[in-house]
């Protein structure tokens, strides 16, 4: 079973940054892509962003366009969500996700995602 390694997270103030990232320790092909998604307590878990080896491509939520960049680290296969002007409905379990969805419409779709990192806890205070 593969799994993906996360790093990042933590306690921050509102307006500050951070960056998460996670590895997979594997080699893409195809249509890959690797995605955050987060849940916090009491909600659905909610898509945050996707990168598409293919293209490459990538894909926000809506609540965080314009704050999150999702990139690729070119020398192995790991994602870097860089988090700027964090809020407090930040809050969340963070999980990082790798798999191969079938088309670009399915990046925001968990189902099409294979593999799960434990997640990583990022608290925003206000």
């Amino acid at each position: 079973q593969v799994q993906l390694v996360e790093s990042g997270g933590g306690l921050v103030q509102a307006g500050d940054s951070l960056r998460l990232s996670c590895a997979f320790p594997g080699r893409p092909f195809g249509e890959f892509a690797m995605g955050w998604f987060r849940q916090a307590p009491g909600k659905d878990r909610e898509f945050v962003a996707a990168f598409r080896w293919r293209g490459p491509m990538t894909c926000y939520g809506d609540s965080v366009k314009g704050r999150y960049t999702i990139s690729r680290d070119n020398d192995k296969p790991t994602v870097l969500l860089q988090m700027n002007n964090l809020k407090s409905e930040d809050t969340a379990v963070y999980s990082c996700a790798a798999g191969w969805p079938a088309g670009t419409t399915r990046v925001t779709a968990s189902s099409e995602y294979i593999e799960w990192g434990q997640g990583t806890q990022v608290t925003v205070s206000s």
